[in-house]
């Protein structure tokens, strides 16, 4: 009786070990659990996050890669975006304009041009006046850029995704975050933006058999 229990424990622990090998990237180490539980999902979609500030060079170099991946998604994947402060007030400022921009219904149309502003153009945004000039071109009025800016819903929608950027465990940029349950970031184990992209979308097929073997009531 103990050899069988013996071989039962050994034929389980190199079922285990061939199912490891068989997964092309680890938790813990090409990705990271988010320890609180994510709310239920009942919408059929699988959200993906990317974590960014207009001021962080690497988020610039990141865009044609997200750019690229956003074009080739499934339909089911929507993308969602997140722009972090870290308490620096330039980073804050930036991250409350894409909000604004994110209720005006324009942050798809101005964010590449935002990124391309800074980063090729070598613009400054050094005040709300900057910002209000630069959104005006996206069919906006300077002065209702202005007052959604300025909005206590803005207000609101800042506080909480900063929240999100400290529950997530996002300590650099660019980061991506699959259903509010995965953490990716480039490091040693993932090297380069095409790794990162890769992983996400390892994770995004794992969520998507996760809601058709557990599918919404």
């Amino acid at each position: 009786m103990i050899r069988n229990v013996v071989l039962a424990l050994c034929l389980l622990f190199v079922s285990q070990a061939a199912l490891a090998q068989a997964e092309p990237y680890q938790e813990g180490v090409h990705y990271f659990k988010i320890d609180q539980a994510p709310a239920p999902n009942d919408s059929g979609k699988v959200v993906v996050t990317e974590m960014f500030s207009y001021g962080c060079s690497h988020c610039n170099t990141f865009e044609p890669y997200m750019q690229s991946w956003l074009k080739s998604k499934p339909e089911h994947v929507e993308l969602n975006r997140i722009a972090v402060g870290f308490g620096r007030k330039e980073w804050e400022m930036m991250a409350r304009a894409y909000i604004a921009a994110e209720m005006m219904g324009i942050a798809e149309d101005s964010h590449v041009p935002m990124m391309d502003a800074i980063w090729k153009e070598n613009r400054k945004f050094r005040n709300t006046g900057d910002l209000a000039k630069f959104y005006s071109q996206f069919g906006v009025t300077e002065e209702a850029f202005l007052a959604h800016f300025n909005s206590f819903a803005a207000d609101s929608q800042l506080r909480k995704s900063q929240r999100d950027v400290r529950m997530f465990g996002i300590t650099g940029t660019p980061s991506m975050v699959v259903a509010r349950k995965y953490r990716i970031s480039s490091n040693k184990n993932v090297r380069g933006f095409n790794a990162m992209l890769d992983i996400v979308n390892y994770l995004v097929e794992k969520e998507t058999q996760a809601l058709q073997d557990n599918p919404a009531p």
